[in-house]
């Protein structure tokens, strides 16, 4: 994502936990940052793309936080995966600092991201939007919007990795079905993707799932965890009754318990189902 925004002719002030991951970027076009302050301290814009709530408000609201530099009127966009509660908090922090917080999730693996091909999903107030997509449009092939209620995007993208992890489930559970009664799972994953099921999700992850191939690790199974445990929340707050996030849940649970929290999910949810039918 940095690379694209790069090629795209914007001078980037970087930070991250481990700095030396900006070693890959374009020195000139770029400014290493110690601190999280000092990559705000100025900007017009600031994006962050982080692992999960905690670390979010920390990166905002601490000690060395964004909101200590970030100056007025200047927008953040905040890429991650969160809850649609975390979402409103920042946003009513910015407001308070005189910035503005605008959620925008994104769909895709890594490849996507590298390719300019990711799903950009944003809410928040129009002014932050129309501020923010010449940004986004660097980053993605669609920008969709769901309102000005910050939070509503974060529901869209909880929503939609649940839908994910449940293909996943799905895919494993068929495959090794197919699989033990003789077929080769490769071929059967072929089948439905390029049949009944010809989508993205059935066609890429169908192949990794059916040929067991679980690197490199494009998303973490504990990152997937992570997602479960914020669908399962949001269900329980909205009173929605979920069966199948439960499961998924239990699947990615299973997982970081069996010490595959760092390998990808696909691995996850395709070797738990596989290793339970006794593959």
């Amino acid at each position: 994502m940095a690379k694209n925004l790069i090629s795209s002719g914007y001078h980037l002030r970087v930070y991250n936990r481990t700095i030396s991951k900006a070693d890959e970027l374009d020195k000139a076009s770029i400014t290493k940052c110690k601190t999280p302050a000092e990559a705000a301290d100025g900007v017009p814009l600031i994006i962050t793309m982080l692992s999960e709530d905690e670390v979010l408000k920390e990166t905002v609201l601490g000690q060395d936080g964004i909101l200590k530099t970030f100056p007025k009127n200047s927008v953040h966009i905040s890429m991650s995966t969160i809850s649609p509660e975390t979402a409103h908090q920042l946003a009513n922090h910015h407001q308070d600092s005189g910035s503005s917080y605008l959620a925008a999730p994104v769909f895709g693996r890594p490849e996507a991201a590298a390719a300019k091909k990711l799903w950009i999903c944003i809410s928040g107030n129009q002014s932050s939007k129309e501020i923010a997509k010449p940004i986004l449009g660097s980053l993605g092939q669609g920008i969709f919007d769901f309102g000005e209620d910050v939070g509503g995007a974060n529901v869209v993208k909880i929503a939609g990795n649940f839908m994910i992890m449940a293909s996943l489930e799905i895919m494993a559970e068929a495959f090794t079905l197919a699989e033990k009664n003789g077929l080769n799972s490769l071929k059967v994953a072929e089948f439905f993707g390029s049949t009944i099921f010809n989508a993205p999700i059935y066609q890429n992850y169908g192949r990794l799932i059916a040929s067991k191939q679980y690197e490199p690790v494009g998303f973490k199974s504990k990152l997937g965890y992570k997602d479960a445990r914020l669908a399962f929340k949001l269900s329980q707050l909205s009173e929605t009754p979920m069966p199948v996030a439960t499961a998924v849940h239990n699947r990615l649970l299973a997982a970081v318990a069996k010490g595959w929290g760092e390998r990808d999910w696909v691995e996850g949810v395709g070797r738990g189902v596989s290793e339970d039918a006794g593959l």
